[in-house]
């Protein structure tokens, strides 16, 4: 009995940290899940003319279902719910660096976590667990923008978006603070072809150490998270200049094993079965339809997206506004 309560534990500190990539320092395994998969679509690679710009993502995503390295849903878990409002400041400078325009670029996410399960779990040993804050800033100091094949191919790239973390909430399952860095590669393009767009973003997250990770089953344990790939896609169709209609969605898999390192207050069993959980990866894929529409110097896009093929990971719906305005 003792057993099958730490594998459950197990199962679910496998996926805790995964539920959505805003709720990253959730703990467990499953990488970094620093960044919210599928906050960006439609134009992503075209950087924009030099001048100043902000953004304002707003996100709501919920999920009922917490699938385990079989794609099985676990019943110990209820739901989760994570309301966001993201602001992006960006800036394009008239100078270029390596033949591309150059940028930076600015986040400050806002979170409000709430994570339920059917029985008490983790370092408190509850039920229910919420959390809200700033979890992190992104910058990125090399922001830099390719216009190339007569302004049909626009190529974005960042050498590295940095997450700069803000302390986590010790014990908190759904706390958003976390304690680790985050360095991540970007390259973003958009193919034109008439009234076609094809885009993608493309990301690879590389963590530093993270002490003192919660986990479900009640220890908190340092963790070396492993790398991730993740993609942002959106294919659409411009039925004039202001508006245009598509499907965007995202890919997300964790390529190599967290690496945890329990100090001798964690019981054996438990220590056996971090090392086993450790070559467990989460993944899951997305689709949904969505809407971009254009008026003067503002634009504002409206996007839905369900997961399916889940993974180590929850799998729900997520749904996305996004509201640009042009200084």
């Amino acid at each position: 009995m003792k057993r099958r309560y730490l594998l459950q534990g197990m199962v679910l500190s496998l996926v805790i940290c995964g539920l959505l990539g805003l709720t990253a320092s959730q703990s467990g395994a499953g990488g970094s899940a620093a960044y919210p998969n599928g906050a960006e679509a439609f134009m992503v690679g075209m950087v924009p003319p030099p001048g100043g710009y902000f953004v304002n993502y707003v996100n709501y995503y919920h999920a009922s279902q917490l699938m385990d390295d079989d794609g099985d849903d676990q019943p110990v878990f209820d739901e989760i719910t994570v309301k966001a409002d993201v602001l992006r400041f960006i800036w394009i400078s008239k100078s270029t660096f390596l033949g591309g325009t150059y940028g930076q670029h600015l986040f400050i996410p806002f979170l409000d976590v709430d994570l339920d399960f059917t029985a008490p779990v983790g370092p408190k040993h509850k039920t229910s667990y919420s959390d809200r804050g700033v979890p992190y800033l992104i910058y990125s100091p090399l922001l830099l923008g390719y216009h190339l094949l007569e302004g049909k191919l626009h190529v974005a790239v960042s050498l590295a978006d940095i997450y700069i973390p803000t302390g986590q909430d010790d014990g908190n399952l759904a706390g958003v603070g976390r304690n680790y860095w985050t360095f991540e590669p970007v390259v973003a393009a958009t193919w034109l072809y008439n009234q076609w767009e094809l885009s993608a973003k493309f990301m690879v997250d590389i963590s530093s150490r993270q002490d003192d990770c919660p986990t479900a089953y009640g220890f908190e344990v340092d963790r070396k998270p492993g790398q991730e790939f993740h993609c942002d896609y959106s294919l659409s169709y411009g039925f004039s200049p202001q508006w245009r209609l598509g499907v965007s969605g995202y890919y997300y898999r964790q390529l190599t094993d967290d690496d945890y390192d329990p100090d001798s207050g964690v019981p054996s069993e438990v220590q056996a079965l971090l090392a086993d959980d450790e070559e467990n990866h989460s993944e899951v894929f997305a689709v949904g339809p969505g809407i971009w529409y254009n008026y003067q110097n503002m634009f504002f896009s409206l996007r839905s997206q369900w997961e399916m093929g889940a993974r180590n990971k929850s799998e729900g719906s997520s749904h996305w506004f996004k509201f640009t305005y042009v200084f």
